[in-house]
């Protein structure tokens, strides 16, 4: 008997099918999990960019993440408005505003990375170590052909 719920086995061999099928799971998961903070992994990744250090104005913010700048303006009045950020006037350029994280914002970045880090393990639980690392490598490696973000930080990883 077929379980009417089964994806068919055309769709199911398709890595692709599965890529977005699994991709639309650990967003609904993360969401929720994030959403228990009040934050969003949204916040996650701008905080993420800021703590580096090296983009500090909104466009160079918006731009790192691949986000639409109007949309990061809300994102960063969220996290403006809880603590988590404050914006100044660029002092070489007064039409920018570069934003720093201040330390209720380092404190909820330790925060997301220990949730991103649980979210990884338990979303990826039925793997060993290595099955994880070698996933990740693979999908780094696509990552890297499709999503211009990703190869500067590939490129700058330490050779093994």
């Amino acid at each position: 008997m077929i379980d009417r719920k089964q994806f068919p086995k055309e769709l199911v061999s398709s890595p692709l099918f599965l890529l977005k099928r699994l991709g639309m799971s650990a967003k609904e998961q993360s969401i929720d999990a994030y959403e228990a903070t009040g934050l969003h992994p949204y916040h996650h990744a701008i905080l993420a960019v800021i703590d580096e250090g090296l983009r500090e104005t909104q466009g160079a913010i918006a731009d790192a993440l691949g986000y639409d700048r109007g949309q990061l303006v809300g994102l960063l009045d969220e996290l403006e408005e809880a603590g988590l950020v404050e914006r100044r006037r660029d002092a070489e350029d007064r039409r920018r505003q570069v934003v720093l994280m201040t330390p209720a914002g380092k404190k909820a970045l330790a925060k997301m990375r220990t949730l991103a880090d649980r979210l990884d393990r338990e979303f990826l639980a039925s793997l060993t170590e290595e099955q994880r690392t070698q996933l990740h490598a693979l999908l780094l490696l696509v990552a890297e052909e499709k999503l211009p973000n990703c190869r500067a930080v590939s490129a700058a990883k330490p050779a093994a």
